[in-house]
Formats: C-alpha cells, sequence, structure tokens
C-alpha cells in the first residue's frame, strides 16, 4: 500500500471519529457541563442571596435588641419613678401620723395635767381646812365646808394655771 492511500484512510476514519463523537459523545458531555455550570452559578447565587438574608437577618436583631434595651431602660426609669412616688407618699402619711400621734400625746398629757392639778388643788384645800380646823378648834358644817374648798379651788386654778 502506499503512504497516500494510507494518511487517506486514516484522515477518514478520523474524520468518521470526529463525527461520531460530535454527535454522540459531545452532546452528553457538553450537557453534563452545561448542567454542572448552572448548578455551581445556582449555588453561588444561592449562597449570596443567603449572605445577603444573613446579614439582613442580624441587622434586624441588633435593632430588635436594641428596641429591648430602650423598652428594658424605660421600665426601670418608670420603676425608679413609682419607687419614689411611693417613697414620698409614704414619708408624707408618716408625718401625717407623727403630727396626729404628737397631737394626740399633747391633748392626753393636758387633760392628765388638768386632772392632777384638780386632784391636788382638792388635795390642798382639804389640807388647808383640816389645818385651819385644827387652828380653830372647831369643826364647820357640811355646806361651808364644800364652799370654802370650792372658793380655793377656783383661786387656785386662777392662780396656778
Amino acid at each position: 500500500m502506499s503512504i497516500n492511500a494510507t494518511i487517506l484512510g486514516q484522515a477518514i476514519a478520523f474524520i468518521l471519529f470526529v463525527w461520531f463523537c460530535m454527535h454522540y459523545i459531545w452532546p452528553p458531555l457538553m450537557a453534563a457541563i452545561e448542567d454542572r455550570q448552572k448548578e455551581i452559578t445556582d449555588s453561588l447565587v444561592f449562597a449570596e442571596n443567603a449572605r445577603k438574608e444573613s446579614e439582613i437577618t442580624k441587622f434586624n436583631a441588633n435593632t430588635v435588641l436594641q428596641d429591648a434595651k430602650k423598652d428594658a431602660q424605660a421600665i426601670i426609669e418608670m420603676a425608679n419613678t413609682r419607687y419614689s412616688q411611693i417613697l414620698e407618699k409614704a414619708i408624707i402619711e408618716a408625718e401625717k401620723e407623727r403630727k396626729k400621734i404628737v397631737t394626740q400625746a399633747i391633748t392626753h398629757m393636758n387633760i392628765e395635767r388638768q386632772k392632777i392639778k384638780e386632784e391636788l388643788c382638792q388635795h390642798l384645800a382639804l389640807l388647808t381646812i383640816e389645818g385651819a380646823e385644827k387652828i380653830l378648834k372647831r369643826s364647820i358644817n357640811d355646806a361651808d365646808h364644800k364652799n370654802v374648798i370650792n372658793t380655793l379651788i377656783a383661786k387656785l386654778s386662777k392662780g396656778i394655771v
């Protein structure tokens, strides 16, 4: 055989091989490559979207956290204000109660002092009459006795008070 016929035969075989590859092997390979490229592109897009969504979620979470902190601070301030109001009210009530107790005690002391004065005046009048009786060595009747006691009590009350 000649070299030309061999080259021609190999060229025909190569062309048939290329045609066979282009019609039966190349399309499934290209389809697989394109599918894989599409999957990679979709995955990259999904990853980018997930990253953006994550950033948005993180921002929203920070916003919610800041709002919660502000709300908590407002609640604490309200509680402190309420505490101050309750404390002031309790102090005012305690002051009123103290004044009431002091007033009652002063009134009670004045009443007791008046009773003691009257008892002392009566006792002094009796002692004065007894002393006068002993000095005069005589006894006075009941009406004179009461009249002298009442007169002495009235004079002593005006003088002592």
